[in-house]
């Protein structure tokens, strides 16, 4: 199965709820922060969400 490597670039500070919430889902808590998860439809929703705090790289 493909994996979705995800960095955090931007802080959440400032930020909605949802948003930071998110974000702690997704495991990124400082910029520079970098999980590799499974790519499906729940993952990609939650990167949709925040995708403008975070930079994304098929693997």
């Amino acid at each position: 199965m493909a994996n979705i490597k995800v960095t955090m670039v931007k802080s959440v500070i400032g930020r909605p709820e949802t948003q930071r919430r998110t974000m702690r889902a997704l495991g990124l808590r400082k910029i520079g922060d970098t999980n590799v998860l499974p790519d499906n439809e729940s993952t990609r929703g939650a990167i949709f969400k925040v995708k403008h705090l975070v930079k994304t790289e098929e693997e």
